[in-house]
């Protein structure tokens, strides 16, 4: 089986494909539209063609709106180190002004969502708005982690298989990225599996895990999560992050959802010190932006309005 390059990720679309250097890295980026900017941040396992709904209905809609490959994933820069929180949101801030702006409604899922939270709270000045999707605020991640062990814990136990050097990189692209299509199955809603979006879905990020380094540096942004929780730098980290998040911040979150668990979630309200909106998603699994783009791209458009 041939192992596929970054070009990959390279798809042709009513967007454009540019390269951006932010925090000292090389960044790769979709572009579409023209306006106030909206920043789209993927999660795992994908890259950022999870977002080309939204990329469309948001550029006809007024806004101009891009979408990253973060450090790490599809043909951003693969650097060995770098994978914490407090670095890949200064990646994300550090882009939003390599843009030539001064602020974005910054919208995340899954660890664009972590990613999301946490650039709200250190680099409050870049944040217009904030969306979350899929993600628990950090601190309520860290401790429903403590206190619900036949919940959130159990649901998290794949991170903790992804703590073990080789083994989980293989387990990533092993049989042409394989259990990467076991988890967009098992994560979604049952009506998006039975669609051909899906299937096309599983198909590029299956592809995309095997870029060379992916596999390794994606389960990086894990192993620091779970590892830094009883180091100082985790510690740090979550001492940055009691101070509330001063921007608006829309939480959208799917009721079946079985990676970050919807109790999970749902208290993270508490981290906001600004308006702040929790809507559950019936019959939706993690990937809400994709199991239903039209709905989340108009809650986008809402929050970006109001």
């Amino acid at each position: 089986m041939t192992t596929p390059d970054a070009t990959s990720v390279l798809v042709d679309g009513p967007w454009t494909h540019r390269e951006v250097s932010a925090n000292g890295i090389r960044l790769h980026v979709v572009e579409a539209g023209t306006g106030p900017l909206v920043l789209l941040l993927h999660g795992f396992p994908e890259f950022w063609w999870a977002w080309r709904h939204q990329l469309t209905g948001l550029a006809d809609a007024g806004y101009r709106v891009v979408a990253p490959d973060l450090r790490g994933y599809g043909a951003s820069d693969k650097p060995p180190r770098g994978y914490d929180a407090v670095t890949l949101a200064g990646d994300v801030a550090g882009l939003v002004r390599a843009l030539g702006e001064r602020d974005a409604m910054i919208v995340g899922q899954d660890w664009g969502g972590l990613l999301a939270w946490t650039v709200g709270t250190l680099h409050p000045r870049v944040v217009r708005r904030l969306v979350v999707l899929g993600a628990a605020h950090p601190l309520r991640l860290r401790a429903s982690l403590a206190t619900d062990p036949r919940g959130q814990l159990r649901a998290s136990a794949y991170a903790l298989g992804f703590q073990t050097p080789r083994w989980a990189e293989s387990l990533l692209t092993r049989d042409g990225g394989a259990y990467v299509g076991d988890l967009l199955e098992r994560w979604s809603g049952p009506t998006w599996r039975r669609t051909g979006d899906h299937y096309e879905a599983a198909r590029r990020y299956r592809e995309a895990i095997r870029i060379p380094k992916t596999a390794h540096l994606s389960l990086e942004y894990f192993r620091w999560m779970v590892r830094s929780q009883l180091r100082p730098d985790g510690f740090r980290y979550a001492r940055s992050l009691s101070e509330p998040v001063s921007a608006p911040t829309l939480q959208l979150h799917g009721a079946l959802d079985p990676c970050v668990l919807p109790r999970t979630a749902l208290g993270s309200g508490r981290y906001v010190a600004a308006a702040y909106e929790w809507r559950l998603l019936d019959g939706v699994g993690h990937f809400p932006h994709e199991e239903v783009p039209e709905l989340v791209t108009g809650e986008l458009l809402r929050w970006a309005k109001d």
